[in-house]
């Protein structure tokens, strides 16, 4: 008869909670590059169209980036003064960036001309952005405290806000509404605005407001939702939710940075908030709890940031010049889908085709052969069956030649996993040789067996078995304690530890009975 080896004996094990289905998706962005720019960078920028290329803005120029290289494309330096906030129109052809002059200048991509200046703005101007509905539109928000919205062909502010009292470094054009406009401000207010009126609609953060809702510190960053009803800012390290239905109520504030939170960013879907902050750290919100669902840490304190629209690219900008860009690789299964529901498939009208011939049917799972093409020879051809011969595992040829003490050894081992070693034990005592596999040991060779036994007692996949094992070490090595103060101690801290155990299941079982008469008196009462 052959030798049968040791079967490996498989606990369940608790499901993990360490990374949940959320932790391991944002833990897909990785492989990081860094690019060192030779300043801060203040402002990143994914374009809406394809590829998505991005515009990096770092001292007096904005460096267009392809996605797929991380190599710069185009460099627009004509700039007076520091430039910001360069931002891509959603057709991908334009460039808006305003500069520490007050100029705002609108370029071409392709050939970095500039096609259109903005002169209106005494002091620099920290936000310039397209309007998402209306592309001949752009917003700009300066340090001279005025919010204005241009008309690109004409060159004419339409619009001119005046009631921000202190520098205007974030905004917004609504993008389900083109007239309205949401602003944040060091006056420590956030504002929304009409371009239709002209006037101040809403006001939010208020310092004479309710307590929950009063800005204390100058906001650094807005971001209204893309249905329009809902908008967050940050001042210092808190996050504030603001229902725009309501008349501006503020519903939530979290303080899960340290210190100021000084970007906020959308995933493709609006249903996760990504939160940048000094403290170096990026925090990802799910807007249905506003709780946070994952954390990463980048290695300087954190200006900018933006996340590419297919998901694929996540880009952080850092004070120290450092441009860190994150890369997932989405499944295969992931572009075909958005590819097919696109607006230009469904434009096409060929619905039948387009459900019967692209869509699986309904409720059908799909399964994969697995067979494997087979030659074919002659008919009368003869072949032999020849089986591979399949290794065994060194303990299992050690237990093959009846050597039990070695087989011990060598899964006592750092890296062999516990049920493989307490497998093997299982087969010593099958074999009535565990005695023998434990006997003659000097202190060297004993010392793996008590850090095993001391590792696992309280584990209650392996507690009953270390418990027996404990038993036969005691009784067989009782006679020598006190020659070795290794193994002695080794005995010590099993002992403590057991006796520590003891006390924590009598808790529980104390636990259990309460637990058991309130339930008790609650199903009678219900009765």
């Amino acid at each position: 008869m052959d030798y049968q080896p040791v079967v490996v004996r498989k606990h369940p094990r608790p499901a993990s909670t360490k990374h949940n289905a959320e932790s391991r998706y944002w833990r897909q962005y990785r492989h990081p590059v860094f690019i060192k720019e030779y300043a801060p960078v203040t402002s990143v920028h994914f374009s809406p169209a394809k590829p998505h290329r991005y515009a990096v803005t770092a001292a007096t120029r904005v460096q267009i980036y392809a996605p797929r290289t991380q190599k710069v494309t185009k460099t627009i330096s004509r700039f007076k003064d520091v430039a910001r906030s360069g931002c891509i129109r959603g057709d991908g052809k334009l460039v808006v960036a305003g500069d520490d002059s007050g100029l705002v200048q609108i370029f071409d991509i392709n050939s970095r001309a500039i096609l259109r200046t903005l002169d209106s703005h005494k002091q620099p101007v920290h936000v310039t952005k397209f309007s998402a509905l209306d592309q001949t539109q752009v917003l700009s928000c300066s340090d001279d405290t005025t919010v204005k919205l241009w008309d690109v062909p004409s060159q004419v502010a339409i619009t001119t806000f005046f009631d921000h009292s202190d520098y205007v470094r974030s905004g917004q054009v609504s993008t389900s509404n083109p007239h309205l406009i949401l602003t944040g401000s060091y006056d420590a207010t956030v504002r929304l605005f009409d371009s239709r009126t002209g006037e101040c609609e809403m006001i939010m953060g208020d310092p004479s407001g309710e307590a929950g809702a009063r800005n204390t510190t100058p906001v650094e960053q807005v971001l209204m939702f893309p249905s329009g009803t809902v908008a967050l800012s940050t001042a210092g390290p808190i996050l504030r939710v603001w229902d725009l239905v309501a008349g501006g109520r503020c519903t939530r504030a979290m303080s899960n940075h340290q210190k100021t939170v000084t970007s906020l960013a959308f995933n493709a879907d609006a249903s996760r908030v990504l939160t940048g902050g000094l403290d170096q750290m990026v925090k990802v919100y799910d807007v249905g709890t506003y709780r946070v669902v994952h954390t990463m840490r980048y290695p300087a304190p954190i200006l900018c940031m933006a996340i590419s629209p297919d998901e694929t690219h996540l880009a952080a900008g850092m004070s120290d010049g450092t441009l860190s860009v994150r890369r997932r690789q989405p499944k295969a299964s992931e572009p075909a889908a958005q590819d097919l529901f696109s607006i230009a498939s469904l434009r096409t009208g060929a619905f039948e085709s387009f459900l019967g011939g692209v869509l699986p049917v309904l409720g059908q799972g799909h399964v994969k052969e697995k067979k494997k093409s087979k030659p074919i020879g002659d008919v009368d051809e003869l072949k032999v069956e020849s089986k591979r011969k399949k290794r065994l595992r060194e303990y299992d040829r050690l237990l093959k030649n009846f050597k039990y003490s070695a087989a011990l050894d060598s899964v006592l081992r750092k890296n062999v996993p516990p049920t493989t070693a307490f497998s093997l034990i299982q087969e010593l005592i099958h074999r009535d040789g565990l005695r023998t596999a434990l006997a003659g040991r000097d202190d060297v060779l004993l010392e793996p067996v008590l850090r095993l036994l001391l590792k696992h007692i309280t584990d209650p996949r392996f507690g009953e078995m270390v418990c027996d094992v404990a038993n036969v070490v005691i009784e067989m090595y009782t006679p020598v304690l006190g020659q070795s103060p290794l193994i002695d101690t080794l005995f010590v801290r099993l002992r403590k530890k057991v006796s520590a155990e003891l006390r924590f299941q009598k808790e529980l079982v104390k636990a259990k009975g309460a637990l058991d008469m309130l339930l008790a008196s609650a199903a009678l009462s219900v009765v």
